[in-house]
């Protein structure tokens, strides 16, 4: 037998492994006790969640999320300390890189031409500090009228995400129904040689 842990062959005598230690007894007896009549079950794979829809997708996440107690308050939560996080790491990227591109400015060893474009470096740290911006005012703003949506919709027992399914955009196809055409091509030719005066 092969130690599953470190691959080593060990005796089938033995509980243990002799080089890593794992627990090759359990690891018989898993072995023995598998059910092989089981079928596999597609729909609990990745590939089944390709072919669902958006607002399907949409319902199970939220229902993931709920079972894991992630409601909507701590996501807003979440994203404003995100957004803080982010904007101080910004705030920390100017400072180092202003005192360092200083630093380089005052050493005198970069040309006369140089200097310009090192002295403006530290607006790099600019981005991080408006990307944590941004999610500060979604997390105080908008998150928050969502907050409010979604617990209007608990309140009333509806889910959000089933709006979809109730009001489809088209309606299903009715295979039973036929359109009569009001006119055509061939009806007057149809109708003279079906006439009675013809047949005689």
């Amino acid at each position: 037998m092969f130690c599953p842990q470190c691959g080593s062959t060990q005796n089938d005598e033995l509980k243990f492994c002799k080089a890593c230690g794992a627990n090759l007894h359990a690891v018989r007896q898993a072995i023995a006790v598998r059910d092989t009549g089981e079928k596999f079950d597609w729909s609990k794979t990745w590939v089944a969640e390709m072919f669902l829809s958006e607002s399907e997708r949409k319902r199970r996440e939220g229902e993931i999320e709920r079972e894991r107690g992630i409601t909507p308050e701590i996501k807003r939560y979440n994203e404003i300390k995100a957004g803080v996080i982010t904007s101080f790491i910004g705030i920390g990227v100017m400072i180092f890189l202003y005192v360092l591109m200083q630093g380089i400015i005052l050493s005198g060893q970069n040309p006369a031409s140089d200097i310009p474009i090192l002295s403006r470096i530290w607006v790099a740290g600019t981005i991080p500090f408006f990307i944590g911006l941004a999610l500060i005012i979604n997390g105080l703003f908008v998150s928050e009228r969502l907050v409010k949506v979604i617990k209007q919709h608990e309140q009333t027992g509806q889910n959000i995400f089933d709006r979809d399914r109730e009001n489809p955009a088209l309606k299903s196809a009715d295979t039973a129904e036929f359109i009569p055409s009001n006119f055509s091509v061939t009806e007057g030719t149809t109708k003279h040689l079906s006439s009675p005066s013809q047949k005689q």
